[in-house]
């Protein structure tokens, strides 16, 4: 079993004690994603909608920068701080999952860091 460290510029980078993501064999399993600006590392402006899509944008640029895609996610764990948000969230999500979306669990939380509205974190098999 090997283990590798995954980070990029093009995600936020950690704001505590971890990793945007870790590499073991053919499998990547990102932190948490919240809806930062890697630029600026500001929580963008807007609501759900815009919060989910730039927590799949980064989402995304971390499973690429490992070796995988949205195509090969396997799972996700999604983090909502309000399930009335439920729907505006599943409407984004699923464009970044058009075909065969991977296992998910949804949970509401009393409170994400930032007090963001929403995180998401995945499995992803390695292409």
């Amino acid at each position: 079993m090997s283990k590798q460290i995954v980070n990029t510029e093009a995600a936020p980078a950690a704001i505590g004690p971890y990793t945007q993501a870790t590499k073991v064999d053919e499998l990547i399993f990102t932190s948490g994603q919240i809806p930062l600006d890697p630029v600026s590392m500001e929580v963008v402006e807007g609501g759900i909608a815009e919060q989910t899509k730039q927590v799949m944008d980064n989402l995304v640029a971390v499973l690429e920068a490992g070796g995988a895609g949205a195509n090969t996610v396997i799972k996700t764990t999604c983090f909502l701080s309000d399930m009335n948000h439920f729907s505006a969230f599943n409407e984004v999500y699923a464009s970044y999952f058009p075909a065969n979306p991977p296992a998910r669990s949804c949970v509401e939380v009393a409170r994400l860091p930032k007090d963001v509205l929403v995180e998401v974190e995945a499995i992803a098999q390695i292409l």
